[in-house]
């Protein structure tokens, strides 16, 4: 009797530490895997912006996947489209946290719709890592909770003023911008780069968001009779803005941020895209002579034998990669504090590129590249700019 009251005992006892176990389990981990959430824009004119992410994502995934997961756990992604608009940001951000129970988010696609996720991640202390916006907000003020793998639009827009006015001798600079946060904190970061060298814009246009209705800042722009175009704005506007001056006879070099969607761009441009310039947060997706690069490209290719290299899908799989690092570094169960803590610690070296974070410091990289649009729809890396025609 008293050997069987023992026995109990001992089972009651690993009963209520299994409950214990489950209870303090973080949100998202199971067992067999370990559960991430994109919520992006997977619809209207920015798709090819949160599917690019998606895929570059979902790349690096897999990969870790086939060589046995994260200690046996395997890495899902639940991706939820947004449409690139904040208030169904908002709703689906909520849903996929209070429901879905995710572990953490990754790869959001915009200013404004981070700008509405961040503050519903951050009250729920959910990780919310590699958003594909350089918004100053995601980086000043310090959140332990964000992530960032890029370099700033405020790092993007000096690199555009000083090379513009540097090796083209460019002082008549204009800019078209999206009315709204993204197209806002471009706008104060080309006015600080000008500032900074004692100039200002001499003319200026503004569009709508998911619009491409850009004639009326094309007339505005015009007035200034601008050397330069800087463009702050998704690839389908950017796209028929250019178009439209180009057919217009407008004489001005044209550059885009990042953001845009390079190879987006140079798909709706066709032949019109010679010598459009855009800057870059990661390195040119083609060199396979950095080990990350050729990584990346044979990653992508496990999934679609037909996928193609892209800067989008590209910053999808370094942001994936940096979570793999992260959960790698976790000693014992995985933990969204325990993550952040992990990702934070020593530089992150993927093979060619390097992420430094730490205490204070969110953002991982400082660099940007140029890459110029070729006449043929090919994109050619740049140290210094120079305007091509044709």
């Amino acid at each position: 009797m008293q050997r069987r009251c023992s026995r109990l005992c001992l089972l009651s006892a690993a009963f209520i530490c299994l409950l214990n176990g489950v209870a303090v389990a973080e949100d998202g981990v199971s067992s067999t895997g370990i559960l991430f959430g994109q919520v992006a824009a997977l619809s209207g004119p920015a798709k090819d912006l949160g599917q690019g992410m998606r895929e570059g994502i979902l790349a690096a995934f897999e990969e870790v996947n086939r060589a046995g997961g994260i200690g046996g756990r395997k890495l899902e992604l639940k991706s939820v489209d947004d449409g690139y608009e904040p208030e169904k940001s908002i709703e689906a951000t909520k849903k996929i946290i209070a429901d879905d129970k995710v572990f953490a988010l990754v790869g959001a696609v915009g200013t404004p719709t981070s700008k509405a996720s961040v503050p519903i991640a951050t009250a729920a202390k959910v990780p919310f890592i590699g958003p594909f916006t350089g918004a100053e907000f995601l980086r000043n003020p310090y959140n332990r909770y964000v992530v960032n793998i890029r370099s700033s639009y405020f790092q993007e827009t000096e690199a555009w003023i000083e090379h513009l006015t540097k090796d083209l001798g460019i002082t008549r600079i204009a800019i078209l911008y999206q009315d709204d946060a993204f197209g806002l904190a471009g706008l104060e970061g080309v006015k600080r780069a000008m500032a900074k060298r004692h100039m200002s814009l001499v003319s200026s246009g503004s569009f709508k968001r998911n619009t491409t209705a850009v004639k009326t800042a094309f007339l505005e722009i015009e007035k200034g009779r601008p050397e330069a175009i800087v463009t702050v704005g998704p690839y389908k506007p950017i796209s028929v803005f250019i178009k439209l001056a180009r057919r217009m006879h407008a004489d001005a070099v044209f550059v885009a941020i990042s953001f845009v969607g390079s190879v987006s761009l140079a798909q709706e441009l066709g032949h019109e895209g010679g010598g459009v310039i855009v800057s870059q947060v990661v390195p040119f997706p083609w060199d396979t002579s950095i080990p990350v690069i050729a990584a990346y490209q044979r990653a992508i290719r496990s999934m679609n034998a037909g996928a193609n290299p892209n800067f989008v899908s590209l910053e999808g799989y370094l942001a994936g990669r940096v979570v793999i690092e992260g959960l790698k570094r976790i000693s014992g169960e995985p933990a969204r504090e325990k993550l952040l803590d992990a990702i934070a610690q020593s530089p992150i070296d993927l093979g060619g590129v390097t992420f430094t974070f730490g205490r204070g410091q969110n953002q991982g990289s400082n660099s940007v590249y140029f890459a110029i649009l070729q006449p043929d729809g090919s994109f050619k890396p740049a140290q210094k700019l120079f305007k091509i025609t044709g």
